[in-house]
């Protein structure tokens, strides 16, 4: 992973450990693009519901997921990534367990991120985007305080990764792979999907 600035931080040789949130009314193409991408990268992605196990997301496709979010609450994880949708995202915004891990996860400096309309309902609500650049669906640009790089299709800034929408969910999950494994395993997972 490269930090911020810019030098590559050593994993011990493992799978990642990657924490996806859910909810009822989660953007069901964001969701499943993130655990797809990141598993096909190797990562150990734990899907994990805020609501019930059994999840309807915003265009009525049900996922269930491994397990309730207050059973993630003493993990470690390399990454954090929240999908958007709406009422999705104000479901994760309103979880104190998952405020509790996001607090925890960027304190420690370990990545966290997310996409679409959760920049600003979660992260910035919570003041998990403080100083930092971010992107964000336009519908939901103007609660951002730092609007420099909201144009943006996938930010970067220090361990903070945020990404517009459905349009970039496919790259916002390629670049959560890059800082997780390096440009080698995101060019390896990318090519078979035939990108470019």
């Amino acid at each position: 992973m490269k930090g911020p600035q810019g030098n590559t931080m050593e994993y011990p040789d493992r799978p990642r450990k990657v924490l996806v949130p859910v909810a009822d009314g989660s953007e069901e193409v964001e969701a499943v693009t993130i655990i797809d991408i990141l598993r096909r990268a190797g990562a150990d992605v734990t899907v994990a519901s805020v609501d019930v196990l059994q999840i309807t997301t915003s265009r009525n496709v049900r996922i269930i997921a491994d397990c309730l979010i207050g059973e993630c609450i003493n993990e470690e994880y390399d990454l954090v990534a929240l999908p958007g949708g709406i009422p999705g995202a104000e479901h994760l915004r309103d979880s104190q367990d998952l405020t509790d891990i996001l607090h925890k996860q960027h304190k420690s400096g370990r990545l966290y991120g997310a996409i679409c309309a959760s920049p600003a309902v979660v992260l910035h609500y919570h003041g998990l985007l403080k100083s930092r650049c971010a992107t964000t669906h336009p519908y939901f640009v103007e609660l951002l305080d730092n609007r420099v790089c909201v144009e943006s299709r996938v930010v970067v800034d220090g361990n903070c990764v945020t990404s517009r929408g459905v349009g970039t969910a496919l790259e916002f999950a390629l670049q959560l792979v890059e800082l997780l494994y390096g440009r080698k395993t995101r060019n390896e997972v990318a090519d078979p999907l035939v990108i470019t």
